[in-house]
């Protein structure tokens, strides 16, 4: 069943787990879709209030090595933070045009990009079956834009946001690559995800945007997005990897875009049409095939 450590049992069945996170990040587009909210407040209250409730123990925890990190790490943090930042805004915002389905295959095209940029950043050549997986997606991602053309320029935009939240998460996790080396899980994520916060928040005040005055359903909705999406949903995958293969957890993140467009249909009774489907499809089959390309290249 791919799992490790065979000599020394988890405490719970780490299936149960993984099932659990993806469940959690599953319910990450429901949540914004009832919180009646602009998307930067949203994206906002997502970050902050999952770093206020990690502090405590990360500081605990950790504090002496967030005491010691270098300029460098920090400064690699904190960019990695902007980018978790325009992903989540650019994401959250898609979900105002387009469907959830769209939204969360197009967003989770992050391996892709990675497979894309990462030649780019590090001077490597593009392999050929990378660059196939990234023809693959692009088909797919045309066809489900096709379907949206039909259906009036917005839910291309929303398209569009989704496709930049995909690109700015494989920033965040090409950067998080190389820290991650030096970096905790804990101190990182904290880093993370509280800059995050910082540059969501200013662009909020900024902007004069509106984050107060909401409706009871709005803010159990930030809730549910900061304890159960962003710190219940990614811990579980953090802590699988400790009992299973890396390769089970990261063909399970395709369980989100499965997941989610389910909800969809089952909460807001979002169809999926043809085009929908066949689109999806293809970009799924893509991040899998591409993931795998990457869990068995060398390092």
């Amino acid at each position: 069943m791919g799992t490790l450590h065979g000599d020394a049992g988890p405490p719970v069945p780490p299936l149960l787990v993984l099932s659990l996170g993806v469940v959690a990040i599953s319910f990450g587009a429901i949540f914004v879709r009832l919180a009646e909210a602009p998307a930067l407040v949203t994206a906002a209250y997502r970050v902050g209030l999952a770093s206020i409730l990690l502090a405590p123990a990360a500081c605990w925890r950790q504090r002496r090595e967030l005491a010691g990190l270098g300029r460098r790490d920090a400064a690699l943090a904190f960019l990695a933070g902007f980018f978790l930042a325009l992903h989540f805004a650019t994401w959250i915002a898609s979900l105002d045009y387009t469907s959830v389905a769209n939204s969360v295959v197009l967003v989770n095209t992050n391996p892709i990009w990675v497979g894309l940029l990462g030649p780019l950043l590090t001077g490597e050549r593009l392999r050929r079956r990378t660059a196939g997986c990234i023809l693959l997606s692009v088909i797919g991602a045309f066809i489900i834009g096709w379907g949206d053309l039909a259906m009036g320029g917005a839910a291309l935009y929303g398209d569009a946001l989704a496709l930049a939240g995909g690109v700015c998460a494989a920033f965040y996790l090409l950067i998080g690559r190389n820290l991650r080396a030096r970096v905790s899980l804990l101190a990182y994520i904290l880093l993370c995800y509280g800059s995050a916060a910082v540059f969501l928040w200013i662009a909020v005040l900024g902007l004069g945007s509106e984050f107060t005055g909401f409706s009871a359903t709005t803010w159990a909705a930030f809730g549910g997005m900061a304890v159960f999406s962003q710190l219940v949903g990614h811990s579980s995958y953090n802590w699988a990897l400790k009992w299973l293969r890396t390769s089970t957890v990261a063909i399970s993140l395709l369980g989100e875009p499965i997941g989610a467009s389910l909800l969809a249909w089952m909460i807001f009774g979002e169809v999926l049409t043809a085009t929908k489907l066949i689109g999806g499809v293809l970009v799924l089959t893509a991040i899998y095939l591409i993931a795998r390309e990457e869990m068995h290249a060398p390092d």
